[in-house]
């Protein structure tokens, strides 16, 4: 009764540590994931950015005449 007692415990501690570093692995990819989200936000906004200023620039080149 002791043995199963004892090897319970140590079970029930391997969950806790599985626990732990998955709640620990958690947030660090919910902050990987806000920094990446910010990221993506900002290149999109510089690549709208970058899509007027060609648009802008393809509306004033002259057409040329054949």
């Amino acid at each position: 009764m002791d043995s199963n007692l004892k090897s319970l415990e140590e079970k029930v501690n391997r969950l806790l540590c599985l626990y732990q570093d998955a709640r620990t692995e958690n947030i660090e990819l919910r902050t990987q994931l806000s920094q990446s989200s910010a990221e993506n936000e900002e290149l999109t906004e510089k690549i709208q950015v970058a899509a007027s200023r060609l648009e802008t620039l393809l509306t004033n080149i002259p057409e040329t005449k054949k």
